[in-house]
């Protein structure tokens, strides 16, 4: 909770300090770059081959081998992730130019662009040997810390604006470039939080470069397919990013700050959830327990739907009020405000699959099967390039970020399909039952939520001062709360009672997914 907070904390420094100006715009594509490589080898289909694999050796032949295991995969990953990073640096201008040739219509914007870019691929290697290490933790039942590691990012990235930015000038640089080294601070931070704890465990790493490991092969071979998948989403936010940069100056900074607002939720109940309940996946599938695997998979589907449809209702309802009482100060307009809110409406009904997506996709690696979700997420992509291209003609950026939505959307539901096809009954009765009922209350949630915000603000606490808007927000979120708690008895939604206490627990570092005989 403490990282999800912090994030937010750093969206509105961003926010005030650079708004959606043509410096911010640069830095976001910049970034966009190494983390796209980053997704490829470090984080997507890293964690989805790595901790499954991880997690039999751990099962089956016991910590050391583990331990072994673990060094080896992060030796490859360094050498790897090195590699591309030092060619990043290289041809970071013919990259630049794919992605954003607009932004040379502005001058300096495109070499802002390809400084920054250099300036952060050496990120790639230190965010590589932090997700190796919260695999290795979230293996072992280990969640507080992985949870808190991304916390590190924020906190540099905050301390950066604050103590940096008003420095940079003096160097000759943009004040921008505070948020690149702040970048390469939070990746370093995320390794050196997660390291004690690491050690505690046993764990003592040493550079081992095996390519015959039979253990770190398959990681490869799952990576592989898992890589292609990647790649191919990948490809629709290069499809994204090119649209963005040809709309009118800002969206691309719009788009990214609805997107961070969307990803609160999507943190803290899709990926807390999906953290915990794929070791636990992992472990079925090594005993071959399907019965077992089956039961966690349902009653993780059932914690996503409870917690996330109701945030994406409330999302809708609130959007305009949330953003600007987040982002709306110093350089970030009323403007501003209003077209990050229409972008986080697109983004919201994709909410669920998202976070559905993060517990769906992993089951298939932890069942050894890389092949089934790579097949699903391209053609998921493909959907989503297709209506990003249509859409955006029609509603400008609102359509790509809408196209996303949908598209995710699809993703989760063959995901599911196929599943139940895979392991057999799963619960979709009871799951669609779920979904209805949470539902319906959450709509009549998002109703009184923006009916209360509307008549306070016309009847009780009138004004666009930060207090006013801070009372508004937080008594409609309050009494929506008080709703969709009441509603969830009304209509006998157990899972949505559950789901709030997992949650409880996952912030307080412990398992978020129980095994449950259902």
């Amino acid at each position: 909770m403490a990282s999800r907070i912090l994030g937010l904390v750093r969206e509105q420094v961003l926010a005030h300090a650079f708004g959606a100006s043509h410096q911010m715009d640069a830095f976001n594509v910049a970034f966009r770059l190494p983390n796209l490589v980053r997704d490829l080898f470090a984080e997507g289909a890293m964690t989805a081959a790595f901790v499954p694999t991880f997690s039999r050796t751990l099962e089956r032949d016991g910590r050391d081998a583990a331990w072994r295991l673990g060094s080896r995969a992060i030796t490859a990953l360094l050498v790897v992730t090195v590699l591309i990073a030092a060619v990043g640096i290289v041809f970071a201008e013919p990259m630049t130019r794919a992605f954003a040739a607009d932004f040379a219509q502005v001058p300096g914007k495109f070499e802002l662009t390809v400084w920054l870019t250099r300036l952060m691929f050496p990120f790639l290697p230190l965010v590589a040997v932090a997700v190796a290490a919260m695999g290795m933790l979230n293996a072992l039942g280990r969640f507080f810390v992985p949870a808190l590691a991304p916390a590190m990012f924020n906190v540099a990235s905050i301390a950066c604006i604050v103590l940096l930015v008003p420095l940079m000038p003096g160097f000759g640089v943009a004040p921008v470039t505070a948020l690149a080294l702040a970048v390469l601070a939070g990746g370093l931070g995320q390794v050196l939080l997660q390291w004690p704890q690491l050690r505690r465990e046993g764990f003592r790493y040493r550079f081992d470069l095996a390519p015959r490991d039979p253990g770190l092969r398959e990681i490869l071979l799952l990576m592989g397919p898992g890589t292609l998948g990647v790649a191919a989403t990948q490809f629709n936010v290069y499809v994204n990013t090119v649209l963005a940069t040809s709309q009118q100056a800002g969206a691309v900074s719009w788009l990214n700050y609805a997107f961070r607002i969307m990803y609160l939720p999507i943190g803290l109940f899709g990926v807390a959830i999906a953290s915990a309940s794929l070791p636990l996946m992992s472990q079925h599938a090594a005993r071959e327990d399907m019965p077992a695997l089956r039961q966690t998979l349902s009653h993780a589907v059932r914690l996503v739907l409870a917690l996330t449809v109701p945030a994406t209702f409330g999302l809708i309802a609130l959007g305009v009020p949330i953003v600007r009482v987040i982002f709306e100060r110093g350089h970030f307009l009323p403007t501003d405000t209003q077209s990050v809110a229409l972008a986080l409406m697109g983004y919201a009904p994709g909410l669920v699959g998202y976070s559905a997506v993060k517990v769906l996709s992993p089951t298939f690696y932890a069942l050894r099967d890389s092949r089934t979700p790579v097949i699903v997420s391209v053609t998921a992509v493909l959907m989503n390039a297709l209506l990003s291209v249509l859409l955006a003609r029609w509603l400008g950026f609102v359509g790509l970020s809408l196209g996303t939505a949908l598209a995710s959307l699809v993703n989760a539901c063959l995901l599911l399909v196929l599943l139940r096809r895979r392991l057999g009954p799963i619960g979709i009765m009871r799951l669609a039952s779920t979904l209805v009922r949470i539902t319906v209350a959450s709509a009549v949630m998002g109703a009184a939520a923006w009916g209360l915000h509307e008549w306070l603000a016309m009847h009780v606490i009138a004004g666009h001062g930060f207090v006013a808007q801070v009372v508004r927000v937080g008594g409609s979120i309050t009494v929506a709360m008080v709703v969709l708690v009441l509603m969830a008895r009304l209509l006998r939604i157990e899972e949505f009672d559950e789901a709030s206490s997992n949650v409880l627990r996952r912030l307080r570092g412990r398992r978020a997914v129980k095994e449950t005989r259902d």
